[in-house]
């Protein structure tokens, strides 16, 4: 089942994850765009003595949005409420997430983009008046009451931002976009994490752990953890590169980091597909996931290392792809170049 793939950057182990989230913006490693914007308007609204701007988070899932979100509570000293768009069922029930917040606090809607659309209505008002119109009653005798909200900043998570409506997204005063990490950053993270789980790791073998772990720090601690039990079966508390190789062997994870059903998705597109274009629907169909599991999951850092790209046709395979999984071009098979050829 695709919700047990190992290299998914959407599962989670809480307790793990916990234990290793920075908690400030000098431990947060990477994006440093991103905290330099962050750094400058929680100073501000901290000299102002006002909540800070709404925040959306946007980007592939692993990449350290909830991870953010607790430093921004963490910097500005307040409480977080976290929780997730699809929870949040009924008006009634952000109504009372919403009037349960205490002054600053920070609300957290992980999958923001899940939303109903009439849960986002009474975010508006919350949002921009920090107030909440609530209707009592049904039929001719119902009636809106409004009540007044403690000043609160949202800070939503997104791995679609294009399905947001615009009217909430123009609420967000910050959309910021989490990007892929390079492997520099990516070692640093392991490195740190080492230290916080009391192994030591070489560096050429945290420098391998980086480059399999697909641009996410979630992905490189959970191969830091599992190569971590290797190292203990093995009766060692060293992390050298022959380690990283025999864990990566026995979890099918090639060179860039790739495992079966990444390969897998490459392979039909390329058998069942003469190499695309395809669309997503009809790849899902034959790899036998979900559509929206391929787009969110896997598509993003196959794009991203330039297997898959992406035409007004559908997805198809590069050549690199073809190399990848020693498959020869055959005389019918169109390369992307070649399809912008034909639709000029």
């Amino acid at each position: 089942m695709e919700d047990e793939r190992f290299l998914s950057p959407e599962t989670r182990d809480e307790f793990e994850v916990k234990s290793l989230r920075p908690k400030t913006l000098n431990e947060y490693i990477g994006q440093k765009n991103v905290k330099e914007r962050l750094r400058i308007a929680i100073k501000a609204a901290k000299v102002r003595e006002e909540a800070l701007d709404h925040i959306l988070l946007s980007g592939p899932p692993g990449l350290g949005k909830t991870t953010m979100a607790h430093v921004l509570a963490n910097e500005l000293g307040t409480g977080i409420y976290v929780t997730s768009g699809p929870v949040i069922e009924k008006q009634g029930d952000l109504a009372a997430i919403l009037t349960g917040l205490e002054n600053g606090d920070v609300l957290f809607i992980d999958e923001i983009h899940r939303l109903g659309r009439s849960v986002e209505e009474i975010l508006y008002s919350a949002m921009e008046d920090f107030q909440l119109d609530i209707m009592i009653g049904k039929g001719p005798s119902a009636r809106s009451i409004r009540l007044d909200l403690n000043p609160f900043t949202l800070v939503g998570a997104t791995t679609r931002s294009g399905m947001i409506g615009a009217p909430l997204r123009n609420r967000f005063g910050m959309v910021l976009e989490i990007e892929f990490y390079p492997e520099a950053e990516l070692k640093q993270i392991i490195e740190r994490s080492s230290e916080l789980l009391d192994i030591e790791v070489q560096k050429p073998a945290a420098q391998l752990l980086a480059e399999r772990s697909r641009g996410t720090p979630r992905i490189a601690n959970r191969l830091l953890r599992r190569v971590r039990d290797l190292a203990t079966v093995d009766g060692s508390n060293v992390i050298n590169v022959d380690t990283v190789k025999n864990a990566m062997k026995l979890m099918k994870i090639d060179d860039y980091g790739l495992d079966e059903m990444d390969r897998k998705i490459l392979a039909t597109l390329i058998t069942n597909f003469n190499g695309g274009p395809a669309g997503v629907k009809a790849i899902a169909a034959s790899v036998g996931i979900e559509a929206e599991t391929i787009s969110e999951v896997y598509e993003p850092y196959l794009l991203q290392s330039g297997f898959l790209v992406r035409t007004n046709r559908g997805r198809k395979v590069t050549e690199k792809a073809y190399d990848l999984l020693n498959i020869k071009l055959s005389k019918n098979t169109y390369l992307f170049k070649d399809i912008e050829e034909r639709e000029k």
